[in-house]
């Protein structure tokens, strides 16, 4: 990022200020490219909120200019000016993205190390913010479910073999978000002129060179745990790479490629993800073996998980139609989408009651506790109020995962089928 500054001299006292990211302009919560700071005004910026402390310090060109910009001003510049009347440090930016400029004097001492942190804190922010991190409920829960599924089958539980499933997961997950970003906003799918529910590129929190990086690194990191998986698990190699390389191609494929979120086929692919194949990943590492029982296991969480992401785009079903997208909300219309959540929300518990009573295992029918917090997400969908409703459907999905695992660790010995 680079900050630059001039004083036209046609406007005299005043200093234009022009944000860049990459050579584009940097959107909220940066300044506006262009922004005026003029003689005497004493605030920050539009969009900005304090830096730490509250530091100010003054600005100008040449001592032309009178006014006092606060830190935060800088917090993502790479080249300015002074007003001749004190000494400028240069803050570089740890993650590649330029640095800033703080002035250090009397009012001001430490602000070099202050506007560092705050550079490091806000950059680690923008990159957690862009992996969705209320998302990963979907993968925590299908992981937990299938090694204690393994643990009711065999007795067996493999720590290691758990922590690089969950690794391996994780960090597909979250380059698959990242992919999402990007092509979301290369497609015109999320932009500054319709609402949108990411808002990593949109306002510039990074750049897309940025998303792309860390979305590289997550798929690497997910390779690296997957080799740590082979070693740590008796599962051939062979069923291990078709597992994990399966769901890595679904997480790139639902937006990336051929883009089959854009061609209503993207729920297929999240249906079949984040249940039966996750749960039967996690099942295969502890046991070694493949087997067609935790695919209906798994059915509940998937539904779950479809309900997130159909909430998701029946909110945005709007904008996804100006960007020429085609999701399975927009091609049912409000009515029928409503009717498809409904299903999506409640047939996960019709289930787990029936086959907590087919199967004489009362403890299946832990998640039944949730079910209140279901019926708010329903009320709310039903009103049209869905700003929040995917992911409150996601922490729905995670809730219900952990006590159906629970419920199946607690479940009577031999009453589960179909794990052998």
């Amino acid at each position: 990022m680079a900050l630059s500054a001039r004083s036209p001299a046609s406007t005299a006292g005043e200093l234009h200020l022009n944000i860049m990211d990459d050579g584009a302009p940097l959107a909220t919560p940066g300044p506006p490219a262009g922004a005026s700071l003029r003689a005497g005004e004493d605030s920050a910026l539009p969009g900005h909120s304090p830096a730490p402390h509250g530091d100010s310090f003054p600005i100008g060109n040449g001592g032309s200019v009178g006014g006092r910009l606060h830190s935060n001003g800088f917090a993502n510049g790479g080249s300015g000016s002074g007003d001749g009347t004190g000494e400028w440090h240069s803050v570089k930016d740890p993650f590649g993205g330029g640095g800033g400029f703080t002035r250090v004097g009397a009012r001001s001492g430490g602000s070099v190390s202050r506007a560092r942190h705050w550079l490091r804190a806000r950059r680690w922010r923008a990159h957690w913010r862009a992996l969705r991190p209320w998302s990963f409920g979907a993968s925590l829960a299908p992981v937990a479910l299938g090694a204690a599924l393994a643990w009711r089958a065999d007795g067996t539980f493999r720590p290691a073999a758990f922590a690089a499933t969950l690794a391996c997961v994780l960090c597909v997950h979250g380059a698959g978000n990242l992919v999402n970003t990007y092509y979301d906003f290369a497609r015109g799918v999320d932009s500054g002129d319709r609402r949108s529910d990411d808002r990593t590129l949109v306002d510039g929190l990074l750049a897309p060179a940025q998303v792309v990086r860390l979305g590289a690194l997550l798929y690497s990191a997910g390779c690296a745990g997957a080799l740590a998986l082979a070693a740590a698990s008796p599962l051939r190699n062979e069923h291990l790479a078709l597992l994990y390389f399966g769901g890595l191609s679904s997480s790139f494929l639902y937006t990336g490629g051929i883009g089959l979120k854009y061609v209503a086929m993207g729920d297929a692919l999240i249906f079949v993800t984040f249940g039966p194949l996750s749960v039967l990943f996690a099942f295969s590492a502890q046991t070694g073996r493949l087997a067609a029982g935790p695919l209906a296991y798994g059915l509940p969480l998937a539904l779950l998980a479809q309900a997130a992401l159909h909430a998701n785009n029946a909110r945005d079903a709007e904008g996804d139609r100006a960007a020429g997208a085609v999701t399975l909300a927009m091609v049912m219309g409000p009515a029928a989408s409503y009717a498809l959540y409904i299903a999506l929300l409640l047939l996960p518990f019709a289930g787990l009651a029936a086959g907590a009573a087919r199967l004489r295992a009362p403890t299946l029918a832990a998640p039944l506790a949730a079910l209140p917090l279901a019926l708010r997400l329903e009320r709310r969908f039903r009103a049209g109020t869905l700003g929040d409703v995917p992911q409150g459907t996601a922490r729905l999905g995670l809730a219900v995962g952990l006590l159906y695992a629970a419920g199946v660790l607690l479940a009577p010995p031999g009453s589960l089928r179909g794990l052998t």
